[in-house]
């Protein structure tokens, strides 16, 4: 049995995929996880399997947040909920900027708003923010607003350490590469498509290889705040230097 002063949590984008995981992970550690995300029935089958209490209201519904988080004291909130779209600036529609920013980003700095405040009072949590590498690295293929949104919740995780310095709070980003997840299906449409495309070739990382990054930093000692992990699959590597070769007439 742990010795963690943590009782509760809440995992957002907990239906399926990595945020489904975590509510596995930390189940498993016997605390009590509340699980929110809009599919009502995968939460009720989580709750069957995991014993967590579930909540069927979107991220981007404020009131619905605000009623919610006046009945709760969360001392571990996991900010997993994330949207992405396909193209690029050029081709984006306001209608997905919204979406993306709404869900990605506006999203989280309101729950950690609403749940640092307990936190505070009870001097004792842990905030823990999943990224991605598109939050640090520019690539092409990359969606631009969901780079922009990751990378405003690194800031985040980063500005959070300062403003919650001299608390028991910890502040935990966890950035992974490619995830083998529904996020890739729904991107273009089909899942089996997205299997062939992206992941029958690859060794890439599994949910559960996520929920054991957040578990680890979780259980670590007190004394002991990991402030950032980026999770790569062992094939994969980020970064690189691409230079277009001039063109006729160019100077």
């Amino acid at each position: 049995m742990s010795n963690q002063p943590y009782r509760t949590a809440l995992v957002t984008g907990a239906s399926s995929g990595i945020g489904a995981q975590i509510v596995r992970r930390l189940s498993q550690e016997g605390i009590e996880v509340h699980a929110l995300a809009r599919d009502a029935a995968r939460l009720e089958q989580l709750s069957q399997e995991t014993g967590c209490v579930v909540h069927a209201v979107s991220v981007s519904d404020q009131a619905g947040i605000e009623a919610l988080m006046k009945g709760l004291e969360i001392d571990i909130l996991v900010n997993n909920a994330g949207q992405s779209r396909t193209g690029n600036i050029t081709n984006t529609t306001p209608e997905d900027i919204d979406a993306l920013v709404d869900v990605n980003l506006r999203a989280v700095l309101q729950l950690t708003r609403l749940a640092v405040a307990g936190m505070i009072e009870r001097d004792r949590g842990h905030i823990v923010n999943i990224t991605s590498i598109a939050g640090h690295y520019a690539f092409a293929g990359g969606n631009t607003v969901y780079h922009a949104t990751k990378a405003g919740v690194h800031s985040l995780s980063q500005q959070l350490r300062c403003d919650l310095f001299g608390r028991h709070i910890r502040v935990t980003e966890i950035s992974p590469a490619r995830v083998e997840t529904e996020v890739f299906g729904r991107l273009i449409g089909n899942m089996e498509e997205a299997k062939k495309r992206f992941f029958d070739e690859y060794d890439s990382l599994l949910p559960e290889d996520i929920a054991n990054s957040v578990a680890f930093a979780v259980m670590a000692p007190q004394r002991m705040n990991v402030s950032f992990m980026e999770v790569l699959p062992t094939m994969q590597v980020v970064g690189g230097l691409n230079f277009a070769k001039k063109t006729s007439g160019a100077a």
